[in-house]
């Protein structure tokens, strides 16, 4: 259940009109007003249906607390379901609600909108510290959610203790030296430098110096991943596993495929590694105790195992396995873990910002020594500005952070100010007087989305223990054996991190009053060819044919204009209409997205071939895959 809860002046609502699904009313129930109220917007959720009872419970608990600390003596009970993208079946949410209003009554003046139906409010919000707050309420998830069945609420079922690593607790106690650097090399407490066109920078250094990783509020790729049927939340699975539909699973397929072949540009050897490991194998144990990730356990055969949270780990006892020559290094394997699993803490989690189970390309490259190391790192470093712009993100579309221990910094200034040059604006720096981590310096491309909440995507790091600890050695030109300095690089990130900032990217596009889309290569359907009527289906088909790529036929029986705006809300990047003019000339009638406005859809005239040859440009050297719906519209199933 979620709740959005305003302490109000006054809030007043009318039922204009009844959805499918609306619950019967009196016609005085219909209306309401009430004076110096609390109003609780309220989303139930399916995870409310496992034990409505205690959801109850749980939820007038929250309501009831809110109302004592504002001082309000009526409560008005408002379904909303904006708040959230897991909404419960009608019927279950009408219960909860119904039992919400006779829980809360006993106390309180209690008034509540009618679920299902078309409604006009006026709200007043009173405007002091607690006027605004929201609350999760979760099933069997400590104080402010409902336990299961038979247990008070509050209360866990018991579980097993979980594995937290000795590099997850250093971090929480990492004392760290915040700055900014510009161009050039000037650095700047947080507080002195001046922000004035660097709004997103500003955002992101308070979000990394107040730690507030928590998500109180639905961010706007949540809907987004939803409507466009990509990716949807999988309720019979641990949270922070999703489901992914064709169109989302060719979106994910492609970024998977554009990453590695731009890795094996650099030189990089795909392989694969087992997704679980010995949680008692001695190099492995000390890893888990230098890598700040929460894990998944397994029992199996008496033995404890865990699940992967990154490939090193395979990687690492592939090339201590390995015979090495200075005449292999920079030597490089990278993995598209399908999956790495982390546990992460569940208020954190939302849509695909921050998932348990997610796909992360992991490349490490075996360096000779620390200048080899540098150089590679900015190779590294550079290329992951070029797969992000490419996927579709500038650089003026994240932030950079580079985090290094204090030694490394005074040994290596003018390598860390080239960094900040090369992205040519002010960059956020974390300093630690001493090394916590495996590595000595790291940098990450974080985008910040509409709910000012940051999340990294490309990074690197030099690593600086690994090689010692898996005895990782190679030979040198006089026949010695050392060890590598080893890099760790994801050049784009989790992909479906890279998913969320693509949809949250596009959100904000549209609310700066532009069109928002999907870069050509990315975008499911590349082109709709639309029939205006029944007979110009046979053209319509046969154009389809013609122009090849991802182009689809929009047969359904609808009006074109119902047509056309449905390929506008699927991003469709080219809509072709096929009517008379078209049949008699043989030319196409065009519209392309990339330059229309709001309303104002940008039209051309052109050949199959004029079509064909800029699609052909726009995705020239990236991956392509078939379209992964049946051509005909009227053929597809819905999935949401």
């Amino acid at each position: 259940m979620q709740l959005l809860l305003i302490h109000s002046d006054y809030i007043e609502f009318e039922a204009k009109r009844p959805t499918p699904v609306a619950e019967k009313v009196e016609e005085r129930e219909k209306s309401g007003r009430l004076e110096e109220a609390l109003c609780a917007f309220i989303a139930v959720e399916k995870m409310d249906e496992i034990d409505i009872p205690a959801a109850i419970a749980a939820g007038a608990k929250e309501i009831a607390s809110v109302a004592e600390q504002v001082k309000a003596e009526r409560i008005m009970l408002y379904p909303y379901a904006h708040l959230s993208s897991q909404l419960s079946a009608p019927k279950a949410a009408v219960e909860v609600l119904r039992g919400l209003e006779e829980a809360l009554r006993q106390d309180r003046e209690v008034a509540r909108a009618p679920f299902g139906w078309y409604k006009a409010f006026r709200l007043s919000c009173k405007g002091h510290p607690l006027s605004e707050l929201s609350r999760s309420i979760r099933i069997g998830e400590g104080a402010s959610g409902a336990a299961p069945p038979g247990t008070a609420v509050g209360a866990r079922p018991q579980e097993r203790e979980e594995v937290v690593s000795e590099a997850l607790k250093a971090e929480e106690k990492a004392v760290s030296i915040w700055r900014v650097m510009t161009p050039g090399g000037k650095i700047f407490e947080p507080d002195n430098f001046d922000f004035s066109g660097h709004e997103n920078l500003k955002k992101f250094v308070n979000y990394e110096i107040s730690k507030s990783r928590a998500v109180e509020a639905v961010p706007p790729h949540v809907e987004l991943m939803r409507r466009l049927e990509l990716v949807d939340y999988e309720p019979g699975s641990d949270s922070g596993n999703m489901r992914y539909y064709p169109k989302g699973r060719l979106v994910k397929s492609l970024l998977e495929s554009y990453v590695l072949e731009r890795a094996a540009e650099m030189g990089a050897m795909e392989v694969e590694t087992p997704i679980m490991y010995d949680m008692f194998h001695p190099t492995l144990k000390k890893y888990l105790d230098r890598f700040p990730a929460r894990q998944y356990s397994i029992e199996a055969e008496k033995r404890s195992f865990f699940l992967r949270f990154a490939a090193c780990f395979g990687q690492f006892l592939m090339s201590h396995d390995m015979t090495l020559s200075y005449r292999s290094l920079p030597l490089k394997m990278i993995e598209m873990t399908r999956y790495s699993f982390r546990r992460e803490q569940r208020g954190e989690l939302v849509g695909l910002r921050r998932l348990r189970a997610f796909t992360m390309p992991d490349m490490h490259t075996l360096c000779a020594d620390m200048a080899e190391a540098t150089r590679e790192f900015e190779n590294q470093y550079r290329t992951s500005i070029s797969v992000l712009k490419e996927a579709g993100l500038d650089l003026d579309d994240y932030e950079v952070a580079i985090r290094f221990t204090k030694e490394f910094y005074e040994e290596n200034r003018e390598f860390v100010e080239g960094l900040v040059g090369i992205v040519n604006k002010p960059v956020l720096i974390e300093m630690w007087e001493e090394r916590f981590f495996y590595f000595v310096l790291k940098f990450e491309f974080n985008f910040v989305d509409a709910l000012d909440k940051a999340s990294a995507l490309s990074t690197v790091q030099i690593d600086v223990e690994n090689a010692d600890r898996y005895e990782i050695d190679y030979t040198d030109p006089e026949g010695a054996l050392r060890r590598p300095i080893i890099l760790h690089c994801s050049p784009s990130g989790a992909i479906e991190r890279l998913m969320y900032a693509l949809l949250e990217k596009a959100h904000r596009v549209s609310t700066e009053g532009k069109v928002p889309m999907l870069a050509t290569w990315l975008s499911p359907t590349q082109v709709r060819v639309i029939p205006v009527a029944e007979r110009h289906q046979p053209r319509a088909e046969e154009v389809a044919g013609a122009i090849g790529f991802r182009t689809d036929v929009d047969d359904r029986d609808e009006t074109v204009g119902k047509k056309i705006r449905d390929a506008g809300r699927e991003w469709v990047p080219y809509v072709v209409v096929i009517g008379d003019d078209e049949l008699e000339s043989g030319r196409l009638a065009v519209t392309v997205r990339a330059e229309s406005e709001p309303k104002k859809p940008f039209k051309v005239e052109m050949t199959i071939d004029d079509l064909r040859a800029r699609i052909a440009a726009e995705t020239a050297g990236k991956p392509t895959k078939r379209l992964p719906l049946p051509v005909k519209l009227s053929e597809r199933p819905r999935f949401i």
